[in-house]
């Protein structure tokens, strides 16, 4: 029974899209042409799979794909608003952050703040 399930069990997904994306790859490489379309058509392909899970700004997405002798390179540089939103406070006052750590460090040091200092040899 093991033996008839490999031929006949389902696969998930994930596999078999890489292997058509592989086979695709190979294709377009051997035939030299119709890059601009293999392009747009992996562009909408992986834009539609991923607005599926996260909200993102198509207009933003920025697809590159590099051909060498031996390896051909997929680049794919995709802004994600939510995620973008949540680290710009972050990302725009590091300084506050630095200052709070320093001010942590500041206190531990200090004998007269009533904390003690952090053990410095063996």
């Amino acid at each position: 029974m093991s033996f008839l399930s490999q031929f006949f069990a389902k696969r998930s997904s994930a596999p078999v899209a890489r292997d058509r994306l592989q086979i695709l790859l190979a294709h377009e490489r051997t035939s030299g042409e119709g890059q601009s379309e293999l392009i747009a058509k992996l562009r909408e392909e992986i834009l539609d799979v991923i607005a599926r899970h996260v909200p993102i700004d198509r207009d933003k997405v920025q697809i590159k794909l590099d051909r060498g002798a031996a390896v051909s390179t997929l680049e794919i540089d995709i802004e994600v608003p939510q995620l973008k939103k949540k680290l710009d406070p972050v990302i725009a006052k590091p300084n506050v952050v630095e200052a709070g750590i320093k001010k942590n460090l500041d206190a531990k040091a200090d004998p007269a703040s009533g904390n003690q200092s952090l053990p410095t040899g063996p």
